[in-house]
């Protein structure tokens, strides 16, 4: 065998463009998703983009990249949300829940440490610190779910497990919402095999979620 090439067989370099890229009725109307979880193995990383608006939470749509594009895409991904940022400011952030305010101590509570107030050992005013004068021990930060339990949780239907591959990404954005397109660049021409919809809030979580994967 040898690895000449045959002069009898072409050899050509296919170039595509994104903006003639095939877009399949199933696929074109895009799916609408609330969070990302990145997977990567040795040759690909996976990238699951979930509904968990309603119950029960759904894997939207499953896009496999190479390390490379992967890689691309946090690039794009980082462009797009400068140019976002350059049009309409920066992306909104998510509204948090309030956060309940700490219990007051009894001295507070009975007026200022008069009458009926109540101290701990040591001198110091009950409900700030143990028994001793030492601070009280703050409660341990939790821990991020097992993946396997998070999958637990998720809908994952059969047709989807095997992902859609792609390798080149397209973004574009509007005020509120950005949409990103995965194509699959094979002669003789390539095609959308992925839209995805995410509000404009979610999509710095995207790219730190992408960023901490894939470590661009």
């Amino acid at each position: 065998m040898t690895n000449e090439p045959n002069p009898e067989q072409p050899l050509q370099q296919i170039q595509h463009s994104s903006a003639t890229a095939r877009i399949p009725d199933e696929v074109g109307r895009g799916v609408f998703a609330t969070a990302v979880i990145v997977l990567h193995g040795a040759n690909e990383y996976t990238i699951d983009f979930v509904q968990s608006l309603a119950r029960p939470n759904r894997v939207a749509a499953r896009v496999i990249l190479p390390p490379a594009v992967a890689s691309q895409f946090v690039i794009a991904l980082e462009q797009a949300i400068e140019k976002y940022t350059a049009s309409y400011g920066q992306p909104p952030r998510e509204p948090r829940p309030p956060v309940a305010p700490p219990p007051q101590p009894a001295e507070a509570a009975a007026g200022g440490g008069q009458a009926g107030g109540s101290q701990a050992s040591g001198g110091q005013a009950g409900g700030g610190q143990a028994a001793g004068g030492q601070p009280a021990p703050r409660p341990a930060a939790p821990q991020p779910a097992p993946i396997a339990d998070i999958y637990e949780n998720l809908k994952l239907p059969d047709d989807m497990l095997g992902g859609v591959y792609a390798n080149m990404a397209s973004i574009s954005h509007t005020a509120s919402e950005f949409c990103f397109d995965f194509i699959a660049q094979f002669f003789p021409r390539s095609a959308v095999t992925a839209r995805v919809y995410m509000a404009a809030p979610r999509v710095p979580e995207l790219l730190g979620s992408l960023k901490r994967s894939i470590g661009s």
